[in-house]
């Protein structure tokens, strides 16, 4: 049997990779590392929020063999586990910031343990607010026979419970961490919901491939979404240094009962209002009232003119 190294200078790649390390940690002015690993794990996170997704749907998410005589038990068990994993992973995100204001492992350990806390207090809130989307996605498909086959079977429920997830996360001023649980769905569904977007109750995405949230996006009650549609931002402003600026609101408004079709593109804090409908393909970068109903046709007239809100 050959060796699938003969030939190869490992020594030589080995030093060339030691010095693109270097290079790299001395342009974004990090010291070289001699501890553990100082960044949450994507593996430890997986399975964090693999165990809540069983913790809040116990007997469709949960284990196979589980019996409803023994869901208390099971979700207080793993509970147990997952939150004793949760606060490892919130002691390395927290940890990172900590050390720049000088603050000790035991304020970073107290800080993890009381976001901890806060987190699990959520869970019961965070699992009415995803029955109602189960709830909108069962009564707004007329394809779905049972609120079980929207659990088990929808992509756009799946993406919402890891969305329910991180932005608690993200509240709790754990961005890594909340892009970690949030990807993880991405990866499974195609649908891209920054973590911190804020979206209410009733909330479906249809279909779901590739549609994509920003982060500044404020989505309200009943609204519903088809598959491409893109709540983007128009234009990034930089400082003066050409560096991006972070945090801007730059993403949409959809109000209330807001309805957007198939491959629509909506760009910038511009505010769509209650009731519209946003047709299929529509690009659209202007506000429009209550009540609009913009098609592809209509958009180059009704939207140009249309006052913006911000």
């Amino acid at each position: 049997m050959s060796n699938a190294t003969t030939g190869i200078d490992l020594t030589r790649i080995v030093a060339g990779l030691k010095g693109a390390r270097e290079r790299w940690r001395t342009r974004v002015k990090r010291p070289l590392e001699s501890g553990p690993r100082e960044f949450p794990s994507r593996e430890a996170v997986a399975c964090i929020a693999d165990g809540l997704r069983g913790a809040l749907f116990p007997m469709r998410l949960g284990p196979p063999e589980l019996r409803q005589e023994n869901e208390d038990c099971y979700i207080g068990h793993t509970l147990h586990t997952v939150l004793d994993a949760l606060v490892v992973q919130m002691r390395l995100e927290y940890g990172q910031s900590a050390r720049q204001r000088g603050e000790d492992d035991d304020a970073v350990q107290a800080r993890s343990v009381a976001a901890a806390r806060e987190f699990a207090n959520a869970l019961p809130h965070i699992r009415e607010i995803l029955d109602t989307d189960v709830l909108a996605a069962y009564e707004g498909d007329p394809a779905a026979r049972s609120v079980d086959e929207v659990l088990l079977c929808y992509p756009g429920i799946e993406a919402m419970i890891h969305h329910r997830l991180a932005h608690q996360l993200y509240r709790l001023d754990l961005p890594l961490l909340a892009r970690l649980v949030a990807e993880k769905a991405h990866g499974q569904t195609g649908i891209d919901i920054h973590p911190g977007a804020q979206i209410e109750e009733g909330f479906f995405i249809d279909h779901g491939t590739g549609v994509v949230i920003g982060e500044t996006a404020v989505i309200g009650r009943h609204v519903r979404l088809y598959q491409a549609v893109t709540l983007g931002a128009k234009r990034f402003p930089a400082d003066e240094n050409g560096v991006l600026r972070k945090g801007l609101a730059r993403h949409p408004i959809l109000e209330d009962d807001v309805v957007i079709y198939a491959g629509a593109t909506i760009l910038g804090r511009v505010t769509i209002g209650r009731g519209s409908t946003i047709g299929g393909n529509v690009w659209l970068t202007r506000s429009v009232p209550p009540g609009s109903h913009v098609t592809q046709a209509s958009s180059q007239h009704e939207i140009i003119d249309a006052p913006v809100r911000v």
